[in-house]
């Protein structure tokens, strides 16, 4: 059953298909970081919050603020679900203006393997946009 991007379910089956992938987890290895996400421009007309944590090799996605981030980024909805259906790559998206990034981008940097593990560890999640 597909989940509503951006939803309370949605970040619960990121959270565990992240965790559920060797995968992803080789890559996260002892890595920690606080991301938070903001996702303007949404169908409902307002602005959405969600974070990506890592700590200890265990991911956390989930909707909201998380306190203390190393970084925030800022997108539109169809910039987001560009980047979570791998449409659009966020480097890409980051040269193109279509990103904002504020905070410790060095952080960002030494999380590429991370981030480019994502995609084929969410493969499973059917999501709605």
């Amino acid at each position: 059953m597909a989940v509503k991007f951006l939803s309370e379910e949605w970040a619960n089956e990121m959270t565990e298909k992240l965790n559920s992938s060797d995968e992803f987890k080789s890559a996260a290895g002892t890595q920690q970081v606080k991301l938070q996400q903001v996702v303007t421009d949404a169908p409902d007309g307002g602005e959405t919050k969600y974070y990506f944590t890592l700590d200890g090799g265990q991911a956390q996605v989930g909707i909201g603020e998380v306190s203390d981030a190393d970084a925030t980024l800022t997108q539109t909805y169809e910039t987001a679900a560009a980047i979570t259906k791998s449409e659009l790559n966020a480097q890409q998206a980051f040269m193109q203006g279509k990103l904002k990034i504020s905070g410790n981008m060095m952080k960002l940097m030494q999380l590429q393997n991370v981030f480019n593990a994502m995609p084929k560890a969410a493969e499973g999640v059917e999501v709605e946009y």
